[in-house]
Order: C-alpha cells, then structure tokens, then sequence
C-alpha cells in the first residue's frame, strides 16, 4: 500500500492502525499482516527513559523525527506520525513540523490541542484553529499525500463532550482530513461523535482497558482505530515483572514466554 491507498482507507469502513515506537516494534507490527502503521511519542519517549509530552519532560522535534523516519525506514509501508502539539505553540512552528514529517517519509500525522501546561491544558480554540489550518497550508505545499488528523485531548483534561465536537468539527472544517477525539471509549459517546462530527473518527482503545471490538467499532461507524501507547505499555509490564522476579526470587519463569531468537531472526531479516 502507498500513501493513496493509506488516504483512501479513511474513506470508508474501519480499519486498525497498531502504533510503534522503534524500528523493532514497526517491523513486528508489519510481520503480523498491517498494511499500515502508527508511532505512539508515549512508546518513543519510554523507549529513551523519559516522560511522555505533560509529564516532567518530552521528547523534542528532532529526535522524535528522527525515530519517525527509523519506523518508515524499517516498516516499508504508510506510517502516521504522533507529532503530539506540533512542536511549538505558533502556527508557523506546527506548519514547520509538518513539512519535516512529510520530509522524513511519513503518509499522515496528528495535531493535538494539548499544551502540557496543567494551568490551561488546552490551546485555546481560535488558536488551535489555526494551527490545524497552517498544517493544512503545508500539506497543500508538497506533491505528496499526506492524511491530517486534528486531535483534541479534552475529554482527557474534563471538558465537556459538546466541547469536543465543537473543536473536532473546527479542525475537520480548518482541514483535517480525520478527527481524534482519545478518551471516547463507550458506544453512547462514540456514537454521538460519530453522528455529530462533519469527518471520519478516530479512537483509541488501550487507554482504558475497553472491551470493544473492532467490528463493534466499526457498527458504531469509526473509521479508524489506534491503540496508542498500550502496546509498549504492556510490554514494559512484562519487562517490570521479569525483572522484579529476578532480584526478589531469582527464578527466570519469565522466560518461558518469548518469541525464539530464530523467529525473531526471520522477521528481522525479511522484508
């Protein structure tokens, strides 16, 4: 699949894009059968021992476009960049990102309206309008397709539903091409987004250990589904669980659950 075919999946049906966070994690999630990717800034910033974006620290621009062209390197397939608030607080700087994005090989990418700033958590909406539409501006800039998502974080920081559909719908009419509203898990919220925003939906499950399907997803009528940092996220709960039973017990039961090293050889060497 190539960048169209990444854009076209959004226009119809559901479809599942697993999110990594190096080349390793990209090329498992291919193995498995995806045609097409995510990166989750949570799972790159844990991968270099830091916090994700909100939290004491954040990975900034440069490293974390350079881990995004790692995972597109390695994954050879469509890869949607998590570039968090755009990386800086100006429209300017949010356009300036995306141009890199799409330098850096990647077929889409999301803009959030999360500051990290727990005093005004969210850009404030004309603001963020703006940002979304310089995004759009350096889409339009280059020859090649690239999916604009417009995130807005606020039913994660407490604002009200009515809220988010009035931002989602405001970055869907400045240009994004889909709306990401994390934190809508259950069917009556993501029903109402689904029938009130004028644009294809993104969700993320993993967040709070929901039990939808994919296909329940898709009845509802989401277009696209992520699962952010949930993955890496498990995993270190195996990695906290081995190493908590080697220094307390000094037993390695831990290990009677990992793939083969001549699997992994396999997967790393095809391509």
């Amino acid at each position: 699949m190539d960048a169209n075919g990444f854009a076209e999946l959004h226009r119809h049906g559901c479809f599942l894009l697993p999110n990594a966070w190096d080349a390793g994690s990209a090329r498992m999630l291919v193995a498995a059968g995806f045609p097409a990717i995510a990166t989750t800034s949570a799972g790159v910033a844990f991968s270099l021992g830091l916090p994700d974006h909100g939290y004491g620290g954040r990975v900034e621009r440069d490293p974390m476009l350079q881990r995004v062209k790692e995972i597109v390197d390695a994954a050879a397939v469509p890869v949607s960049a998590d570039l968090e608030d755009g990386y800086g607080e100006s429209p300017e700087a949010v356009a300036e990102t995306i141009t890199m994005t799409i330098a850096v090989g990647a077929a889409g990418g999301g803009i959030e309206d999360f500051t990290g700033d727990s005093s005004q958590p969210l850009y404030q909406r004309e603001l963020a309008i703006d940002r979304i539409r310089a995004a759009r501006e350096a889409v339009d800039r280059s020859p090649k397709t690239f999916v604009l998502v417009g995130r807005t974080d606020g039913l994660l920081v407490g604002a009200p539903l009515d809220e988010c559909i009035d931002r989602a719908n405001a970055y869907l009419e400045a240009g994004a091409d889909c709306a990401f509203v994390p934190g809508a898990a259950d069917p009556d919220t993501i029903s109402r987004l689904v029938a009130e925003l004028n644009g294809p939906l993104n969700v993320v499950m993993g967040l709070s250990g929901n039990r939808l399907t994919l296909k329940e997803l898709a009845d509802l009528g989401v277009r696209r589904v992520t699962v952010g940092g949930s993955i890496v996220r498990a995993l270190y709960e195996h990695l906290r669980r081995a190493a908590r039973e080697l220094h307390d017990q000094g037993t390695f039961t831990y290990a009677d659950q990992q793939i083969p090293q001549s699997e992994l050889n396999a997967i790393f060497s095809s391509r």
